[in-house]
């Protein structure tokens, strides 16, 4: 008989231990008589309850998982995904009373107890460990999937395609796995990222319960059920949290895709963030060929050979960056997120993977640990760096798992609190000894210094000692990181001049600018003298002249933003030094965007006509605006929501002529496609001198299955006959701002008299009820993406989508169209109250609480970048913000947020309910 107390003397948390033998002998005292003759068991079991009340429990419950441990523990193998398919198989035999969902929530919980002991012993590597966790999900993914297939067959048939030689076969799907399971580097409570995807369109054979379907709609509901496999939440809760947020459209668009349409989304409207998703992604379940075959369609597209090196690291570094505005003054440091956490390890990774993957495909490995080896083999890292990333990203998973095997939760963060510090550090530490304390901040300082490094921030020397050195605020971070790079580049900063007024405002107030400025200090030259005479430059001239005098496609479009970049910096500056208003602001930065959206086309027509070797080509096309830049509110960070339409010469006009010529053998739809696809490249790809605008083509007809430029013709046929009431809420807004001036403003004027008549010939109730339906399922997808209590100002509850709804809604209903010469929102509130459509306390709280959303986005977009939530962490941002807009506090901020929400909320129940 063992003595329990020689074995919990030295676990962590002793009393864990102690309590869960009390516990096992109250409730099952003749497990808990024959647990004690078992000394190995024994042991092994007391360990893993003193790291995990979580595992406690499930043993508590469970307690003939303790006899199926004492069978599993000395196996030391990592089991693969059809080691625990046939595991699962013989557990689902026994439990076949329960549900699925029950049923694969249990495995998944019953296999983490016999990896988390090899965890804490030390008896595999961490790479082994993540691997074994997602082979796991491997498993259950299949399982789910079969289950998932069995019952779709039962009601449609099987899904069936044609071959290339006209046969009838059955259509494949895959499950595609993305980040963290894409890289079998999977936590114990990670989401599982998902990406559904099947082989071609068709029909099923219809020999099922149900009759015969589309290929899509048997797939849509197949991924559908497999979600609610295991992502229902049972009583015993989900086996896996699944996110579909990285999919297309994110998750406005399709639950699956056929692997076609991916590739088109993947070649023609993906960011490249996007592409960048597909580092780490790999077939987990199903016809894993499939995903193959998909992923070599547009491999080269992650990785592109024309990708330069300084481009692909500033745009990682500017996503690290916004991650670091967003987890300002959180408590605890986060292994994950914070500075020298993990997530700089892979960023780094991924950043150089990026940076030589186009040219060396030997570095294109998805798993972390791989890729900084073989990065290293290239000299990309040194050895010693490898050593310290590799070492650093082992003892930082292990304490991430620490912290989430506590309570089966997704959290990061070693807390604050001493007692509790010291619990999760002797659990750390458990296996091979040491002082937590000093291996974390070595860790994290080995990893920040390799990240600064290879992201050019500091010398490759600086060394950060974190306990002698006094962290700096937030405005000495960002000051030092731009003088860092003004030092390393020509520019001479006067230490008197107006140039070092603004650096110090702009690193006060905007780290977002800031940033800017650091990834390309020669900007510094050209900022305005923010109390000297202000004189608005003329865009349309700036913008043609800085591709006036080069032909290369390339040398244009660093031309383009070199010259974009120091226009809108201008800006900022004048906003900044609150030189103008932020009307004002918005007015010049839409007659920006309109310069830029016209030099493109001015590109494109250039480069088309170099191509097709037609001097004379004309572009017969006209590109018509949405959302803010339709409305001339265009602001800091905002995408372009353009359609873009064209005149066809096939059809006869005796007032156009024949229109263009085509080269031969190329219909207008191919012709003009091929323009599109350049334009979006044009304004959005990413070089070393950044980007102008993110182009957004989804609103068009029929959405990502529309062609990306439509003819005049069959666009107004759409406006006419088929586009939805949401699509009418949206176009009416429709303004043309590039192309053909004729076809644009054609285009423009009859589109808003077709909707017009259109709405007044719907009953007022149905518009009014599908505004609301519209309206209201935005705010609950864009809810369900976020966790926690974070408030979002466009898409939330009062937020200014609230406003943007009633308004369109009222416009519709009482045929009041938008003044060609203004078409704010402010002025469209006043004709509404005006006509009558809007009474005067609902026309008050939508102006004031405008006003409000309007000057607090802006300022966000101006201090943070680009968000529609509240940085409720980042204490420095909401004080900046609040002093720009007058107000005393951050609390008076909030405050006066969460009453102008209600107001702008009640007016639009009064409204659509």
């Amino acid at each position: 008989m063992p003595r329990t107390d020689d074995l919990i003397k030295d676990l962590p948390d002793r009393d864990a231990a102690t309590r869960f033998l009390g516990q096992l002998s109250e409730a099952h005292r003749a497990a808990h008589a024959k647990l004690l003759k078992a000394e190995g068991l024994l042991s092994d079991v007391l360990t893993l309850v003193a790291f995990s009340p979580l595992l406690a429990t499930t043993l508590l419950q469970n307690t003939e998982y303790l006899w199926w441990l004492n069978r599993r523990r000395l196996d030391t193998r990592m089991r693969s995904k059809e080691d625990l398919l046939e595991s699962l198989a013989r557990f689902a035999l026994i439990n076949s009373q329960l549900d699925p969902q029950v049923l694969f929530s249990r495995f998944r919980r019953r296999e983490l107890i016999r990896i988390y002991l090899r965890d804490i012993r030390g008896l595999a590597t961490i790479a082994e460990i993540t691997e074994e966790i997602s082979n796991v999900a491997d498993a259950i993914l299949e399982a789910a999937l079969k289950e998932a297939r069995r019952e779709m067959d039962n009601r449609y048939g099987l899904p069936q395609e044609t071959d290339p030689k006209g046969r009838e076969v059955t259509s494949r799907f895959c499950i595609a796995a993305l980040g963290k399971l894409g890289s079998k580097e999977l936590n114990y409570s990670s989401d599982i990222d998902l990406l559904f995807m099947y082989s071609d369109e068709g029909n099923t054979s219809g020999i099922g319960s149900r009759g015969s379907v589309s290929n899509r709609e048997y797939f849509v509901k197949l991924s559908e059920y497999l979600v609610k496999l295991i992502g229902h939440q049972s009583g015993e809760g989900a086996a896996y949290r699944v996110d579909l947020r990285l999919r297309p459209h994110g998750s406005l668009g399709p639950i699956t895709m056929s692997i076609g349409d991916l590739t088109k989304y993947s070649r023609t409207e993906a960011r490249s963030w996007e592409r960048q998703v597909l580092i780490r992604s790999r077939g987990c379940a199903g016809d894993v060929e499939l995903f193959k075959q998909f992923y070599s369609e547009v491999e080269d597209l992650i990785f592109s050979k024309t990708e330069t090196v300084s481009s692909a690291l500033a745009n990682v570094r500017r996503s690290k960056e916004r991650i670091d505005l967003e987890h300002v003054n959180k408590r605890g440091f986060d292994v994950k997120l914070g500075q020298g956490g993990i997530r700089e390890i892979e960023f780094l990774a991924q950043a150089l993977q990026l940076a030589y993957g186009g040219r060396d495909k030997w570095l294109r490995s998805p798993h972390t640990l791989i890729s900084l080896s073989r990065l290293a083999d290239r000299k990309h890292l040194s050895d010693t760096e490898l050593t310290e990333l590799s070492a650093a990203y082992d003892f930082l998973r292990r304490t991430e798992h620490v912290l989430q095997m506590k309570n089966g939760v997704q959290t990061h963060t070693v807390p604050d609190d001493p007692q509790k510090r010291r619990l999760v550090a002797g659990k750390v530490m458990f296996a091979g000894g040491g002082d937590f304390e000093e291996a974390l901040l070595r860790h994290t300082s080995n990893v920040s210094r390799v990240f600064q490094r290879v992201f050019g921030e500091i010398d490759d020397d600086t060394a950060v000692d974190l306990e002698m050195t006094e962290v700096p605020d937030a405005q000495e971070r960002t000051l030092g990181h731009v003088m860092a790079s003004i030092e390393k580049s020509d520019v001479e900063l006067e230490t008197t001049g107006h140039s070092k007024v603004v650096l110090d405002k702009m690193t006060a107030v905007s780290p977002h600018f800031s940033a800017m400025l650091a990834a390309n200090p020669d900007l510094l030259t050209s900022l305005p003298d923010p109390y000297g005479f202000v004189t608005e430059p003329n865009y349309a001239f700036e913008m043609m002249d800085a591709i006036g005098d080069e032909y290369d496609f390339g040398a244009r479009l660093s031309s383009l933003r070199r010259t974009w970049s120091r226009l809108l910096l201008q800006i900022a500056v004048l906003d900044l030094f609150d030189r103008i208003s932020i009307r004002e602001s918005k007015r010049i930065q839409t007659a920006l965007a309109e310069a830029t959206v016209g030099a493109a086309v001015k590109v494109v027509r250039d480069e088309m006509a170099v191509r097709y070797r037609d001097p004379d080509l004309v572009l017969d096309l006209a590109i018509l605006a949405l959302g803010k830049l339709g409305g001339r509110g265009i602001d800091y960070d905002s995408d372009l929501d353009l359609v873009i339409v064209h005149f066809d010469p096939n059809v006869n006009r005796t007032s156009r002529g024949t229109g263009s010529r085509l080269p031969a053998e190329m219909s207008p739809e191919e012709f003009y496609g091929r323009a599109v696809e350049l334009f979006a490249t044009t304004l959005s790809s990413m070089t070393r001198d950044g980007n102008l605008y993110r182009v957004d083509l989804r609103l068009r007809p029929f959405g990502s299955k529309g062609l990306s430029s439509m003819s005049i013709d069959a666009f107004l046929g759409y406006m006419a006959e088929t586009a939805a009431i949401w699509e009418m809420l949206a176009f009416v807004k429709l303004r043309a701002v590039g192309g053909d001036n004729s076809l644009g403003s054609t285009v423009e004027n009859e589109t808003r008299r077709l909707i017009h008549e259109r709405a007044l010939a719907i009953d007022p109730e149905l518009l009014r009820d599908e505004t609301r339906r519209v309206r209201l399922a935005l705010q609950n997808e864009r809810s369900q993406m976020r966790r926690g209590s974070d408030v979002n100002i466009k898409y939330g509850a009062g937020g200014t989508l609230d406003v943007y709804f009633s308004m369109r809604f009222l416009q519709l209903r009482d045929n009041i169209p938008d003044d060609p010469n203004d078409r704010s929102t402010h002025f469209m509130l006043d004709r509404l109250r005006d006509s009558g459509s809007l009474d005067q306390e609902a026309y008050d709280a939508m102006l004031a609480g405008y006003e409000f959303l309007s000057t607090l986005d802006h300022n966000l977009r101006l201090t943070v970048g680009r968000t529609t939530r509240i940085p409720l962490a980042n204490h420095t941002a909401l004080g900046n913000i609040a002093r720009r807009m007058n107000l005393a506090s951050e609390a008076e901020l909030l405050e006066q947020l969460a009453f102008h929400r209600m107001a702008v909320r009640d007016a639009f129940d009064r409204i659509t309910s």
